[in-house]
């Protein structure tokens, strides 16, 4: 994401290396989180490199931005602490999944969206020193024995294989993963709720 305010319609022009390809570049911005912006074009890749989840969404592209706008407001938590970068060998790994998963496309999608392989290098980054981040802040808590054997029960249809109930004994490190997953997810969202009332965010109109 670009974190300088600019003018609502950028409008630029890219020359594709080698292919002597011209592509006009016309972007709007579609919300601003304390002052960094979150373009259209931010939203875009991210669907299409499947950076965020937006799959399934009644509205993809808004929950693409939802999620473009609280990764926003934790990367600003996570600078104010200044956690180690990850591994260069991590941030690699992360940019070979994303390029396998688009495949022959992947060039095409940046060229398009006019982000080149640096900046998304940036953003993998990011990405993980945010995951640092959320891991050190909000590690598992262990849940009781009373806790996991009682989410096993309310979830019973979960453990089940072949049509029948697996054994408590046999689904427990499944149920405490799942439930140490789930209390997790919940904290988290609670924390990023708690970050974007105390934030300036506008959403401009699409």
């Amino acid at each position: 994401m670009r974190n300088s305010l600019a003018a609502l319609v950028v409008a630029g022009s890219l020359v594709g290396a080698g292919a002597g390809v011209r592509a006009e570049i016309i972007d709007r911005i579609l919300a601003v989180v304390d002052g960094a912006i979150i373009l259209q074009s931010d939203v875009a890749v991210a669907m299409r490199l499947g950076l965020v989840p937006s799959a399934g969404a009644p509205d993809p592209a808004s929950a693409a931005l939802d999620n473009l706008i609280e990764r926003q407001l934790m990367l600003s938590e996570v600078d104010r602490y200044a956690p180690p970068d990850p591994a260069e060998a991590d941030v690699d790994r992360h940019v070979a999944d994303i390029r396998s998963r688009a495949g022959a496309q992947f060039d095409a999608i940046l060229l398009q969206s006019g982000i080149a392989v640096d900046q998304l290098r940036r953003d993998v980054r990011d990405n993980l020193r945010i995951e640092a981040y959320l891991q050190q802040r909000f590690g598992a808590t262990q849940p009781t024995e009373e806790e996991i054997l009682q989410y096993y029960r309310d979830h019973s249809a979960t453990f089940s294989q072949n049509g029948v109930v697996r054994s408590f004994d046999n689904a427990h490190d499944v149920a405490k993963a799942a439930l140490i997953g789930e209390r997790r997810s919940a904290t988290i969202r609670d924390w990023v709720a708690g970050l974007r009332r105390r934030a300036n965010v506008n959403v401009l109109p699409r």
